[in-house]
């Protein structure tokens, strides 16, 4: 941070006054918007990767030189680790979405990504891009492994591999067929469009190359947790469609044959990444953009018509067999409550908030220690009967409904719409079971303004109440 503020005393001739640190998902660059005295504010950057960094002030430059709309370099640190931009704002174009006024700036979006892709190819020296100059075989698999490997391993989907790979190798020959090929942005979507002056600016352009054009279109009309009607995606494409023959003539029948593939593609990417960033990294935005993708997924095998292939098999198998909890609304909370075995993890709280209370019951008196209960569960009456006769299930009980209800209560009146309880012990069978029918039991009760859902993993049973 030293460096970044000589940086900017160094350009403005002054000490910034004001530094704020800018939230990102993904990336491990850091942003800050900082200011001074008559300085209007810049963003200042930290990578750490240099050629990252140098792909991206290489790219920006080059684009400014052909008036595209992107953010200014200022000046950069000696070891290009460091710089300052342009400050576009806080508008991002994917804040808008959901409103009936976003469609204009959306056509308006669409209709200039051809211009950067063609027009900002013009020139551009594409050795310099990170961390390859082409989409090419090898970014095909780097993509369709970072799907099998950080998404459908983890979720524990079972395929057989060889057949995988044989058709994974089909996949990538037609894909690398697909025609235009221009800059391809890699990550065009909404949250890197900054609205100014109701004009859209393109950010995080560092990992673009040469590749196939339809690949951000497909990324930009397709993003899974944007929720485009069929329509608006339709008007989305055709008027893309009209903008790229400008540059580039292609019969309309070849340009969707093309846009299908790509945009399955794309959707395993997006998968790889949210598995990768959620499930193994957890972090909050990505875990709860997994239900969304999957729910992408099979949105994207109804509408086009992809060949009988093993990879059809298993991505369909995906999105009719992964199921995700339902989800609350600022109006009415929703209370997940789960049982679960320690041997298998603590569940995953697909709503982004971190997966709430866990509450540990493997200190009381086991029932599945003896043999007439180990075919049977906490929700089977002689268990429930040896636990109450116990008596340490009754206090343990008592002290979980009382942060129960106060959490509850104080979720209602700050309208938070999702809230997760989850017991836990050594199988998931007996003790947890019986606790999380308790506090289920205990919450309908007492509140009947909440949903409550529950999830007895280990057993696969789920009910709503």
């Amino acid at each position: 941070m030293q460096v970044l503020t000589a940086l900017f005393e160094s350009y403005f001739g002054k000490k910034p006054t004001f530094i704020q640190e800018i939230s990102n998902s993904a990336s491990n660059r850091k942003y800050f918007r900082m200011e001074a005295d008559s300085v209007n504010s810049v963003i200042g950057a930290i990578g750490t990767q240099r050629e990252e960094n140098e792909a991206f002030i290489y790219l920006a430059e080059h684009f400014k030189s052909k008036g595209l709309n992107v953010p200014k370099i200022l000046c950069t640190s000696n070891d290009k680790l460091r710089y300052l931009q342009e400050d576009l704002g806080d508008c991002q174009l994917f804040g808008l979405l959901g409103n009936g006024d976003a469609t204009p700036l959306l056509i308006d979006t669409i209709k200039e990504l051809p211009r950067l892709q063609f027009l900002g190819a013009e020139g551009l020296d594409f050795s310099k891009c990170y961390p390859q100059a082409e989409f090419n075989r090898r970014s095909v698999f780097w993509d369709l492994n970072y799907f099998k490997y950080d998404f459908l391993k983890p979720f524990g989907l079972e395929f057989d591999e060889n057949r995988l790979e044989d058709d994974f190798e089909h996949f990538a020959d037609i894909l690398l067929n697909v025609a235009p090929r221009a800059f391809m942005y890699r990550d065009f979507q909404s949250r890197n469009i900054m609205i100014r002056d109701n004009c859209p600016w393109f950010i995080d352009f560092q990992g673009g190359r040469k590749g196939p054009v339809l690949y951000d279109l497909a990324s930009f009309v397709y993003q899974a947790k944007a929720g485009f009607s069929a329509d608006l995606k339709a008007l989305l494409i055709d008027t893309y469609y009209k903008a790229m023959q400008q540059y580039c003539k292609m019969e309309r029948a070849e340009f969707d044959t093309a846009l299908s593939h790509i945009v399955l593609f794309r959707c395993l990417q997006t998968l790889g990444a949210y598995g990768f960033r959620g499930k193994i990294e957890n972090k909050a935005n990505f875990l709860s953009s997994i239900p969304f993708g999957v729910s992408n997924l099979k949105g994207i095998l109804q509408e086009f018509h992809f060949e009988d292939t093993y990879l059809r098999e298993i991505l369909l198998k995906l999105a009719n067999g992964l199921k995700f909890p339902p989800t609350g609304t600022k109006e009415r909370l929703l209370v997940r409550v789960y049982s679960f075995s320690y041997k298998k993890g603590i569940p995953t709280d697909y709503s982004g908030n971190g997966g709430g209370f866990v509450f540990d019951c493997r200190s009381i008196h086991n029932p599945g220690k003896y043999e007439q209960y180990k075919k049977i569960t906490g929700m089977d009456k002689p268990v429930q009967d040896f636990l109450e006769n116990d008596g340490e299930i009754l206090k343990f009980n008592e002290n979980v409904f009382g942060i129960a209800d106060r959490a509850v209560e104080k979720y209602i009146k700050r309208g938070f719409s999702d809230l997760m309880f989850s017991f836990g012990c050594t199988g998931g069978q007996h003790r947890s079971v019986y606790a999380a029918e308790s506090l289920a039991k205990h919450l309908k009760e007492k509140f009947d303004c909440i949903t409550i859902y529950v999830n007895h993993r280990e057993q696969g049973i789920e009910k709503t109440l």
